[in-house]
């Protein structure tokens, strides 16, 4: 990826200290970021391979300092590997930051980052959650959020840790039954509104036996039933994926074949819950990390505030 250019490394280490300090990039130093990553991203498949050890994360919704307390509680890359699961953007103050900082650890440790992409990696929910506007507002045109939005169609849609734990953002989707089906997918689109690659982003599980037509809009609430039969079929152990807020930061379901994990504490700055990470030693001896959300005292609070609306 890099060897055709000595300067690359070092401006990725420039960028590594720069996004320590909440800072986004200059313009034509997050253009030569996308560049980089895209390339990264074309490489990778629909459902990434991954082995453990590795620490899974849920939704961050650009809150760039509780991130900071992720690192803290689970490790920082290269030393500790990790799957953030999505939902990178949105209804948090610093989206831009929180998602520059990622990429740029993608960057630089490319094997022990993996970027996943929810539902909110689109820019139709972009446009109306936050972060097209913040975006606007930094760098005083759209420019750089149709870069996002660019490297947003070609991230992986899915993740499996030693062949046998899944991790995906939503949900199951009653078309697709094998994880070979995930394979298949064009990913190289904005969202569609239904369909296997929708469900995957926009579906939840539900104390039901089936299948239920979801609140949302989007996506379906699936039950014990099928997720049984799609583990059977795909002989996984478990099932991890993020996309609703849990208010102990990780709740397991279905006699834990299925974990919702919550990373981002106090969601949206009033929701009071606390967060979590899930830390893989192997594919089948997890531990659960616990954080709570950065002191108002240690945070920078800008003056305007975020669309409250919860999706």
């Amino acid at each position: 990826m890099n060897e055709n250019n000595p300067n690359t490394n070092g401006d990725i280490d420039r960028w590594v200290e720069w996004i320590k300090d909440c800072k986004y990039l200059p313009e034509t130093d997050f253009k030569q970021l996308c560049t980089i990553i895209s390339d990264i991203f074309f490489e990778e498949s629909n459902v990434q391979p991954v082995f453990s050890p590795v620490t899974i994360c849920g939704d961050l919704h650009g809150q760039y300092y509780d991130v900071q307390e992720l690192f803290r509680t689970g490790g920082y890359p290269p030393d500790t590997q990790y799957i953030f699961m999505g939902d990178f953007v949105d209804r948090g103050y610093y989206s831009l930051e929180t998602l520059t900082q990622l990429l740029v650890f993608k960057a630089k440790w490319p094997d022990r980052v993996t970027l996943l992409r929810g539902n909110h990696e689109s820019r139709q929910v972009t446009q109306v959650y936050g972060f097209y506007d913040e975006c606007m507002k930094k760098y005083g045109n759209a420019n750089l959020w149709r870069f996002c939005c660019r490297l947003f169609d070609l991230m992986p849609i899915g993740a499996l840790i030693d062949n046998e734990v899944l991790c995906i953002h939503g949900g199951l989707s009653p078309d697709i039954g094998t994880i070979d089906q995930m394979r298949t997918i064009e990913r190289d689109q904005e969202i569609p509104h239904r369909g296997g690659f929708c469900d995957l982003m926009w579906s939840d599980p539900d104390d039901i036996d089936w299948w239920a037509i979801s609140p949302r809009g989007a996506g379906w609430l699936f039950g014990e039933k099928p997720t049984n039969q799609f583990m059977h079929n795909n002989q996984l152990s478990l099932i991890c994926r993020a996309h609703q807020l849990v208010q102990e930061g990780i709740k397991f379901m279905f006699d834990e074949h299925l974990v919702t994990v919550w990373s981002a504490p106090n969601y949206c700055y009033r929701c009071g819950n606390i967060a979590a990470i899930l830390a893989f030693h192997t594919a089948t001896n997890h531990e659960t990390k616990l954080f709570n959300a950065v002191p108002d005292n240690e945070r920078v609070i800008p003056a305007k505030t975020t669309t409250p609306y919860f999706l």
